[in-house]
């Protein structure tokens, strides 16, 4: 049988090419992945990693050894302009050099991202000096994560978490008791700034009416990730991305 001539065209990503590894328990990152990158030139391609049923340091420390295989299953033939890893308490017990290393050793990428360096670039980006920290995790997920955050310059003087620990629960946790949690956070006088980790948590819909009935930034584990990964990669964001974040630029520095 001929075979019938053909030409070879460029990437789907011609504006940018993503990439974004998904726990296995998350239910909300790609539906909001979805929702901030629409423009059909962005390229989006996600893999889930193995994650258990409960967020713990043990199931964390598994995952950093899981990453590398779950990178090397994104389209090799692609170049990503960058590739995130989508677990804002994994990356802090992993650690973001790690993830780092792990993730370019898989997959050819020109950056690596994940929650914790997008967090820490929008704190710097808001020029937020004190936080208030809203968590869904038992104390020994969320307690390095304010200890990374006070390590890294960052003063964390309300804090509420949910104790939560099965993350199918995480998912459905109503975006009413978020928002409610962080008004609490938030009406602290010290607080500069609210974030709402946890990359499953449904948080998108709530961010413009916390800021404007705090009057402060509220930042999320996703929305920070989403503007991170747009400002690395150039990749266009939706017009109604939620947020004072995505109308700031990358700061300087190592982010």
């Amino acid at each position: 049988m001929p075979h019938f001539p053909y030409r070879l065209t460029g990437p789907i990503g011609s504006a940018a090419t993503l990439g974004l590894i998904v726990l296995q328990v998350d239910e909300t990152i790609e539906q909001d992945f979805r929702r901030l990158f629409v423009a059909p030139d962005v390229a989006l391609y996600i893999n889930r990693i193995p994650s258990g049923a409960a967020l713990t340091p043990e199931t964390i420390a598994q995952m950093g050894r899981d990453l590398p295989a779950a990178a090397a299953l994104l389209p090799q033939g692609a170049a990503f302009d960058a590739v995130a890893y989508g677990c804002t308490s994994g990356t802090t017990l992993i650690g973001v050099d790690r993830v780092r290393d792990l993730v370019q050793g898989a997959v050819h990428t020109r950056h690596v991202a994940q929650p914790l360096s997008a967090t820490l670039a929008a704190f710097a980006a808001l020029e937020a000096a004190t936080i208030g920290l809203v968590s869904p995790y038992i104390d020994t997920v969320s307690g390095p994560m304010r200890q990374t955050f006070e390590a890294a310059g960052y003063a964390v003087p309300a804090m509420v978490s949910f104790g939560e620990e099965v993350e199918a629960n995480v998912a459905r946790i109503d975006p009413d008791s978020i928002h409610t949690a962080a008004l609490e956070v938030g009406s602290n006088p010290e607080v500069e700034a609210v974030f709402l980790s946890c990359t499953n948590l449904r948080t998108l819909d709530i961010i413009a009416d916390l800021e404007q009935r705090l009057g402060k930034p509220v930042i999320s584990s996703n929305q920070a990730l989403a503007w991170h990964m747009a400002r690395l990669s150039g990749a266009p964001l939706a017009a109604d991305a939620p947020g004072v974040l995505f109308s700031k630029p990358l700061p300087q520095g190592k982010f």
